[in-house]
């Protein structure tokens, strides 16, 4: 069962999130773990995944869950074409303290949209803050800045995250040695690409491959 922003409300009425993590839109979290102190409200997340009850916070979040659900069943390719062409971001780091204020944000964040563009072109490479920001034209502080205002992470956190999804989709796609899509996705090396796998993903390369063959 799914619930999207508000809707958190209803789940909550009928007990099944007792003793459970739910979230709901930031604004309403408060009223949300006062009204059922069983609950664990989680207030800055885009969404909660309790295996068989899944919550999200406001309405763009909800889109961020039903990816997440897409890419649990069919994997990071699929919910990449899915995200294409809803034209949203695959997965967006960070939680709901980006937008608490903010809802409508004063600008469409041209500078991460070019800057994605120009890391997925060069993720095999190594890529330093120092060199996001001077791509960004940015200063190394301004850009850790912009990072942690705009999108509740680091941008080092934000690289690791779009290199561990270049690997998914080589392992659902390719039959390349966990080695090679180290490589190939900046990691450098194999027990790293692991580490960062079982860090994000509490799961290895291997046993994430295994799912979709």
């Amino acid at each position: 069962m799914v619930s999207i922003c508000s809707g958190a409300f209803v789940l909550a009425a009928t007990g099944l999130l007792d003793g459970r993590r739910a979230t709901t839109h930031w604004r309403y979290a408060a009223q949300l773990a006062q009204m059922y102190p069983r609950i664990k409200v989680e207030p800055d997340v885009l969404y909660v995944d309790e295996g068989d009850l899944l919550t999200s916070a406001g309405s763009a979040a909800g889109i961020d869950l039903c990816l997440h659900i897409v890419r649990k069943d069919f994997g990071e390719s699929v919910a990449s074409q899915v995200a294409r062409r809803l034209v949203v971001y695959p997965h967006r780091d960070g939680g709901q303290a980006q937008f608490v204020d903010r809802a409508v944000p004063k600008e469409d964040r041209p500078w991460l949209a070019k800057l994605l563009e120009w890391t997925h072109n060069h993720l095999a490479e190594k890529l330093s803050v120092k060199r996001l920001a001077k791509q960004a034209g940015m200063s190394k502080r301004t850009l850790s800045r912009r990072f942690a205002e705009e999108v509740a992470t680091s941008p080092i956190e934000w690289l690791i995250g779009l290199r561990i999804a270049r690997a998914k989709q080589m392992l659902e796609k390719t039959a390349r040695s966990v080695d090679e899509i180290a490589y190939e996705t900046g990691f450098g090396s194999a027990p790293t690409l692991r580490h960062h796998f079982r860090c994000r993903l509490k799961t290895s390369p291997v046993a994430y491959r295994s799912h979709f063959r």
